[in-house]
């Protein structure tokens, strides 16, 4: 008999100890009806953690969507978790707030549902008046300069972005189209020429080909004349009408063009000599040729519009 008694009592021991030393959960909200925007608080609070985790939703996404958010604190000690979430609702009607689980150590804890009521207080035919009468203010330029000052300031950005880019083109253009550039590339490209050795090995007949196709190139591009898409005997007459070739120029061109058609049609065979002689003419024609382009330019303008410099160039070029 004692000892039955001895295991009820054990076993009451063992409920009651249960519940004093298991962790209390409890939450509170201080409004269950609200105006339009009215600010209410839900606290929770959790009692003898004795240092257990505890998972919960995360700041501000305690609440369902109606409820906004207006402040949400957490704040943790050892034994006591405490929650306090200020919210508004701008939307008339019923809304609940739900069971929220939470789970402290291995323990799922659950608060008790909540059922919120908007109401809008405002009446229909309520004068609506202002705290103070609005005011009118005289503004200067300083006040306007104040307000747009960075519309205009990116206007002006805009601007000069715009202008950059045109003037960055039209310079790369010219950079590239320069009679300098051009007679740079042809320099190099008569230089290839030379290295592939048809004058030593007397091979004339490419030697000339090559020549005579970087030189109507040239030509063509230097002078504006079509000299990719005329015959010799045509060009040679178109060059000597416009007379935008120096005839020093001129005549080493007709030269060489015809004695390379010769060559091509074999009609006739160069020396070493004068197919070295040829490649040195073109070289110097194409170095001489900016001359002729200067020159060409200062007769399009007016004498008027010359400077003084200009006028002495064009004497010496004439």
């Amino acid at each position: 008999m004692p000892y039955r008694i001895f295991k009820i009592f054990f076993s009451f021991f063992i409920f009651i100890s249960s519940f004093s030393f298991g962790q209390t959960l409890s939450s509170s909200l201080d409004k269950t009806t609200l105006a339009l925007g009215e600010v209410a608080i839900f606290k929770i609070q959790i009692l003898d953690l004795e240092g257990k985790n505890v998972q919960i939703a995360p700041r501000n996404e305690l609440l369902p969507f109606h409820f906004e958010m207006v402040n949400d604190s957490i704040a943790i000690q050892k034994d006591i978790y405490l929650r306090s979430v200020k919210f508004a609702v701008f939307q008339e009607g019923k809304f609940t707030i739900p069971e929220i689980e939470i789970k402290v150590g291995d323990q799922i804890l659950k608060t008790i549902p909540y059922e919120v009521e908007v109401i809008n207080t405002a009446k229909k035919g309520d004068q609506i008046n202002d705290i103070m009468k609005n005011k009118e203010v005289d503004l200067d330029v300083q006040d306007y300069w104040d307000m747009y000052k960075f519309y205009v300031l990116l206007a002006f950005l805009i601007i000069a972005i715009i202008f950059l880019i045109i003037g960055i083109i039209r310079w790369g253009r010219k950079r590239k189209d320069s009679p300098a550039v051009t007679t740079n590339q042809t320099l190099k490209d008569l230089e290839k020429l030379r290295k592939k050795n048809y004058i030593e090995n007397e091979n004339f007949r490419d030697f000339y080909v090559e020549l005579i196709e970087i030189s109507r190139a040239f030509i063509t591009k230097q002078y504006q004349i079509p000299a990719d898409v005329l015959l010799t005997d045509d060009l040679v007459e178109y060059m000597k009408n416009t007379n935008v070739i120096s005839q020093e120029n001129e005549k080493i061109v007709e030269e060489i063009f015809l004695r390379g058609d010769l060559v091509k049609f074999a009609k006739t065979i160069p020396t070493k000599e004068i197919m070295s002689k040829d490649l040195i003419e073109i070289r110097d024609f194409v170095k001489r040729s900016t001359k002729d382009v200067e020159a060409e330019n200062l007769r399009n303008v007016s004498v008027e519009e010359l400077s003084d410099e200009d006028r002495s160039k064009l004497r010496k070029l004439k």
